[in-house]
Protein backbone atom coordinates (compact mmCIF):
# COMPACT_ATOMS: atom_id res chain seq x y z
CA UNK A 1 0.00 0.00 0.00
CA UNK A 2 1.29 3.45 -0.84
CA UNK A 3 1.63 6.07 1.81
CA UNK A 4 -0.30 9.32 1.83
CA UNK A 5 2.73 11.19 0.52
CA UNK A 6 3.55 11.03 -3.14
CA UNK A 7 7.02 11.63 -4.53
CA UNK A 8 7.06 14.48 -7.09
CA UNK A 9 9.11 12.57 -9.64
CA UNK A 10 7.09 10.76 -12.26
CA UNK A 11 8.61 7.43 -13.21
CA UNK A 12 7.64 3.98 -14.44
CA UNK A 13 7.87 1.43 -11.64
CA UNK A 14 9.22 -2.02 -11.97
CA UNK A 15 8.63 -3.05 -15.56
CA UNK A 16 10.50 -2.53 -18.83
CA UNK A 17 7.36 -3.14 -20.89
CA UNK A 18 7.79 -6.84 -21.70
CA UNK A 19 4.33 -8.25 -21.03
CA UNK A 20 2.71 -11.55 -21.96
CA UNK A 21 -0.73 -10.82 -23.51
CA UNK A 22 -1.84 -14.44 -23.19
CA UNK A 23 -1.05 -14.51 -19.47
CA UNK A 24 -2.67 -11.12 -18.93
CA UNK A 25 -5.99 -12.19 -20.47
CA UNK A 26 -6.03 -15.56 -18.74
CA UNK A 27 -8.51 -14.01 -16.29
CA UNK A 28 -10.22 -12.08 -19.07
CA UNK A 29 -13.60 -11.54 -17.44
CA UNK A 30 -12.17 -10.60 -14.05
CA UNK A 31 -9.81 -8.02 -15.56
CA UNK A 32 -12.45 -6.66 -17.95
CA UNK A 33 -15.18 -5.88 -15.41
CA UNK A 34 -13.39 -2.89 -13.84
CA UNK A 35 -12.85 -1.51 -17.36
CA UNK A 36 -16.59 -1.66 -18.03
CA UNK A 37 -17.39 -0.15 -14.63
CA UNK A 38 -14.99 2.72 -15.30
CA UNK A 39 -16.45 3.30 -18.76
CA UNK A 40 -19.93 3.52 -17.22
CA UNK A 41 -18.83 6.69 -15.39
CA UNK A 42 -17.94 8.49 -18.63
CA UNK A 43 -20.36 11.05 -20.07
CA UNK A 44 -21.17 10.07 -23.66
CA UNK A 45 -20.60 12.68 -26.36
CA UNK A 46 -20.36 11.22 -29.89
CA UNK A 47 -17.25 12.20 -31.79
CA UNK A 48 -14.93 12.55 -28.79
CA UNK A 49 -11.16 12.41 -29.11
CA UNK A 50 -10.02 9.68 -26.71
CA UNK A 51 -6.70 8.28 -25.49
CA UNK A 52 -6.42 4.98 -23.61
CA UNK A 53 -3.21 4.95 -21.54
CA UNK A 54 -1.87 1.44 -21.04
CA UNK A 55 -4.19 -0.08 -23.63
CA UNK A 56 -2.79 -3.61 -23.38
CA UNK A 57 -3.94 -6.07 -26.07
CA UNK A 58 -6.43 -3.57 -27.50
CA UNK A 59 -9.71 -5.47 -27.43
CA UNK A 60 -11.20 -3.27 -24.72
CA UNK A 61 -9.87 -0.11 -26.37
CA UNK A 62 -11.84 -1.05 -29.48
CA UNK A 63 -14.90 -1.74 -27.31
CA UNK A 64 -14.55 1.68 -25.65
CA UNK A 65 -14.30 3.44 -29.01
CA UNK A 66 -17.48 1.80 -30.29
CA UNK A 67 -19.36 2.15 -27.00
CA UNK A 68 -18.65 5.89 -26.77
CA UNK A 69 -19.16 6.49 -30.51
CA UNK A 70 -15.81 8.24 -30.38
CA UNK A 71 -14.43 10.04 -33.38
CA UNK A 72 -10.82 9.07 -32.73
CA UNK A 73 -9.22 6.77 -30.16
CA UNK A 74 -5.51 6.32 -29.52
CA UNK A 75 -4.28 3.32 -27.54
CA UNK A 76 -0.87 3.82 -25.93
CA UNK A 77 1.30 1.05 -24.50
CA UNK A 78 5.03 0.48 -24.02
CA UNK A 79 4.90 -3.30 -24.55
CA UNK A 80 5.69 -4.49 -28.10
CA UNK A 81 3.96 -7.79 -27.30
CA UNK A 82 0.77 -6.05 -26.23
CA UNK A 83 0.80 -3.79 -29.29
CA UNK A 84 1.30 -6.79 -31.59
CA UNK A 85 -1.91 -8.23 -30.16
CA UNK A 86 -3.65 -4.84 -30.36
CA UNK A 87 -2.94 -4.47 -34.09
CA UNK A 88 -5.92 -6.73 -34.83
CA UNK A 89 -8.23 -4.10 -33.30
CA UNK A 90 -6.92 -1.06 -35.19
CA UNK A 91 -8.86 0.78 -37.85
CA UNK A 92 -12.16 2.64 -38.05
CA UNK A 93 -10.83 5.53 -35.98
CA UNK A 94 -8.75 3.39 -33.61
CA UNK A 95 -4.97 3.41 -33.73
CA UNK A 96 -2.24 2.15 -31.43
CA UNK A 97 1.12 3.68 -30.63
CA UNK A 98 4.10 2.55 -28.61
CA UNK A 99 4.95 4.99 -25.90
CA UNK A 100 5.77 5.58 -22.26
CA UNK A 101 2.97 7.14 -20.20
CA UNK A 102 5.44 9.34 -18.33
CA UNK A 103 6.98 10.78 -21.51
CA UNK A 104 3.58 11.01 -23.21
CA UNK A 105 2.08 13.06 -20.38
CA UNK A 106 5.12 15.29 -19.97
CA UNK A 107 5.10 16.15 -23.69
CA UNK A 108 1.39 16.95 -23.88
CA UNK A 109 0.64 13.71 -25.69
CA UNK A 110 -0.72 15.12 -28.97
CA UNK A 111 -3.57 16.72 -26.97
CA UNK A 112 -6.07 18.08 -26.35
CA UNK A 113 -8.39 15.14 -25.65
CA UNK A 114 -12.04 14.98 -24.71
CA UNK A 115 -11.37 11.87 -22.61
CA UNK A 116 -8.21 10.48 -21.04
CA UNK A 117 -8.92 6.91 -20.00
CA UNK A 118 -6.62 4.52 -18.16
CA UNK A 119 -7.50 1.13 -16.73
CA UNK A 120 -5.03 -0.72 -14.47
CA UNK A 121 -1.92 1.05 -15.77
CA UNK A 122 -1.10 4.08 -13.63
CA UNK A 123 -0.21 1.93 -10.61
CA UNK A 124 3.02 1.30 -12.55
CA UNK A 125 3.76 5.05 -12.55
CA UNK A 126 4.99 6.96 -9.50
CA UNK A 127 4.59 10.68 -8.84
CA UNK A 128 0.82 10.95 -9.26
CA UNK A 129 0.93 14.42 -7.68
CA UNK A 130 2.84 15.52 -10.78
CA UNK A 131 1.14 13.21 -13.28
CA UNK A 132 -2.45 14.26 -12.59
CA UNK A 133 -1.86 17.97 -13.40
CA UNK A 134 -0.09 16.89 -16.60
CA UNK A 135 -3.08 14.81 -17.63
CA UNK A 136 -5.45 17.63 -16.71
CA UNK A 137 -3.52 20.00 -18.99
CA UNK A 138 -4.09 17.63 -21.92
CA UNK A 139 -7.89 17.93 -21.73
CA UNK A 140 -10.04 20.06 -24.00
CA UNK A 141 -12.76 22.26 -22.43
CA UNK A 142 -15.39 19.94 -20.98
CA UNK A 143 -12.84 17.14 -20.94
CA UNK A 144 -13.01 14.06 -18.76
CA UNK A 145 -10.49 11.94 -16.90
CA UNK A 146 -11.30 8.30 -16.05
CA UNK A 147 -8.77 6.16 -14.18
CA UNK A 148 -8.82 2.76 -12.48
CA UNK A 149 -5.91 1.57 -10.37
CA UNK A 150 -5.63 -1.60 -8.29
CA UNK A 151 -5.21 -0.93 -4.60
CA UNK A 152 -4.17 -4.40 -3.57
CA UNK A 153 -0.76 -3.73 -2.10
CA UNK A 154 -1.97 -4.77 1.35
CA UNK A 155 -3.21 -8.23 0.27
CA UNK A 156 -1.24 -10.93 2.10
CA UNK A 157 -0.36 -12.63 -1.20
CA UNK A 158 1.71 -9.57 -2.17
CA UNK A 159 3.48 -9.63 1.18
CA UNK A 160 4.33 -13.29 0.62
CA UNK A 161 5.75 -12.47 -2.81
CA UNK A 162 7.93 -9.74 -1.30
CA UNK A 163 9.23 -12.13 1.36
CA UNK A 164 10.08 -14.85 -1.18
CA UNK A 165 11.81 -12.38 -3.52
CA UNK A 166 13.81 -10.93 -0.61
CA UNK A 167 15.43 -14.33 0.05
CA UNK A 168 18.50 -15.67 -1.73
CA UNK A 169 19.36 -16.26 -4.48
CA UNK A 170 16.64 -13.94 -5.78
CA UNK A 171 17.55 -10.87 -3.73
CA UNK A 172 21.10 -10.75 -5.11
CA UNK A 173 19.95 -11.42 -8.66
CA UNK A 174 17.33 -8.66 -8.34
CA UNK A 175 19.90 -6.35 -6.66
CA UNK A 176 17.47 -5.83 -3.80
CA UNK A 177 14.58 -4.78 -6.05
CA UNK A 178 11.14 -4.75 -4.47
CA UNK A 179 8.24 -3.33 -6.45
CA UNK A 180 6.84 -0.21 -4.76
CA UNK A 181 3.15 0.56 -4.84
CA UNK A 182 2.05 3.32 -7.20
CA UNK A 183 -1.53 3.93 -6.02
CA UNK A 184 -2.65 6.39 -3.34
CA UNK A 185 -5.76 6.10 -1.10
CA UNK A 186 -9.13 7.21 -2.59
CA UNK A 187 -9.39 10.38 -0.49
CA UNK A 188 -5.97 11.45 -1.78
CA UNK A 189 -7.25 11.34 -5.36
CA UNK A 190 -10.50 13.12 -4.48
CA UNK A 191 -8.50 15.95 -2.89
CA UNK A 192 -6.14 16.26 -5.86
CA UNK A 193 -9.01 16.36 -8.36
CA UNK A 194 -10.67 19.10 -6.28
CA UNK A 195 -7.43 21.08 -6.16
CA UNK A 196 -7.16 20.73 -9.95
CA UNK A 197 -10.55 22.43 -10.29
CA UNK A 198 -12.72 19.51 -11.34
CA UNK A 199 -16.34 20.61 -11.82
CA UNK A 200 -17.57 17.10 -10.97
CA UNK A 201 -15.90 14.01 -9.68
CA UNK A 202 -16.53 10.45 -8.54
CA UNK A 203 -13.88 8.55 -6.57
CA UNK A 204 -14.75 5.19 -5.07
CA UNK A 205 -13.24 1.92 -3.94
CA UNK A 206 -14.69 -1.24 -5.45
CA UNK A 207 -13.93 -4.63 -3.96
CA UNK A 208 -14.06 -7.26 -6.70
CA UNK A 209 -14.50 -10.82 -5.50
CA UNK A 210 -12.71 -13.34 -7.70
CA UNK A 211 -13.26 -17.05 -7.26
CA UNK A 212 -10.03 -18.85 -8.19
CA UNK A 213 -9.64 -22.64 -8.47
CA UNK A 214 -7.29 -22.73 -5.45
CA UNK A 215 -4.89 -20.61 -3.41
CA UNK A 216 -2.11 -21.81 -5.70
CA UNK A 217 -4.00 -20.13 -8.56
CA UNK A 218 -2.94 -16.80 -7.08
CA UNK A 219 0.35 -17.47 -8.86
CA UNK A 220 -1.38 -17.42 -12.24
CA UNK A 221 -3.27 -14.26 -11.27
CA UNK A 222 -0.11 -12.38 -10.30
CA UNK A 223 1.86 -13.72 -13.28
CA UNK A 224 -0.22 -11.28 -15.32
CA UNK A 225 0.78 -8.32 -13.15
CA UNK A 226 2.90 -8.29 -9.97
CA UNK A 227 5.26 -11.08 -11.04
CA UNK A 228 6.10 -9.39 -14.36
CA UNK A 229 9.05 -7.31 -13.02
CA UNK A 230 10.62 -10.48 -11.61
CA UNK A 231 10.24 -12.34 -14.90
CA UNK A 232 11.97 -9.45 -16.64
CA UNK A 233 14.91 -9.32 -14.22
CA UNK A 234 15.65 -12.98 -13.46
CA UNK A 235 17.12 -15.72 -15.67
CA UNK A 236 14.36 -18.05 -16.86
CA UNK A 237 15.37 -20.95 -14.60
CA UNK A 238 15.64 -18.74 -11.53
CA UNK A 239 12.29 -17.10 -12.28
CA UNK A 240 10.71 -20.53 -12.49
CA UNK A 241 12.22 -21.43 -9.10
CA UNK A 242 10.88 -18.19 -7.59
CA UNK A 243 7.38 -18.92 -8.92
CA UNK A 244 7.46 -22.43 -7.48
CA UNK A 245 8.71 -21.17 -4.11
CA UNK A 246 5.97 -18.54 -4.15
CA UNK A 247 3.34 -21.19 -4.89
CA UNK A 248 4.51 -23.34 -1.98
CA UNK A 249 4.40 -20.37 0.41
CA UNK A 250 0.90 -19.45 -0.75
CA UNK A 251 -0.36 -22.93 0.07
CA UNK A 252 1.37 -22.76 3.46
CA UNK A 253 -0.17 -19.36 4.13
CA UNK A 254 -3.69 -19.86 2.82
CA UNK A 255 -4.12 -23.64 2.78
CA UNK A 256 -5.46 -25.52 -0.21
CA UNK A 257 -9.06 -24.33 -0.22
CA UNK A 258 -10.86 -25.10 -3.46
CA UNK A 259 -12.10 -22.72 -4.66
CA UNK A 260 -10.20 -19.77 -3.20
CA UNK A 261 -11.93 -16.39 -2.80
CA UNK A 262 -9.76 -13.38 -3.67
CA UNK A 263 -11.10 -9.95 -2.66
CA UNK A 264 -9.31 -7.40 -4.85
CA UNK A 265 -9.53 -3.65 -4.20
CA UNK A 266 -9.63 -1.19 -7.07
CA UNK A 267 -10.01 2.60 -7.08
CA UNK A 268 -12.22 4.04 -9.81
CA UNK A 269 -12.13 7.78 -10.39
CA UNK A 270 -13.81 10.07 -12.87
CA UNK A 271 -13.69 13.84 -13.17
CA UNK A 272 -14.88 16.50 -15.61
CA UNK A 273 -13.75 20.07 -16.13
CA UNK A 274 -16.07 22.70 -17.58
CA UNK A 275 -13.25 24.70 -19.11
Amino acid sequence: MASGDDAPNVAVLGTTGRWDPDQYVRFRDERAQPFYDLAALVRRHPGMRVVDLGCGPGELTRWLHVELQAGETLGLDRSPEMLAAAAAHAGGGVRFERGDIVEFAASGGHGPYDLIFSNAALQWVSGHATLLPQLRSMLAPGGQLAIQVPFGGDHPARSVLGEVAAAEPYASAMQGYRRPGGAQPPDWYATRLYELGASEQVVRMNVYGHLLPSARSLVEWFKGSALTPYRERLPEEMYGALVEAYARRLVEQFGDDRPYFLPFNRILMWARWES
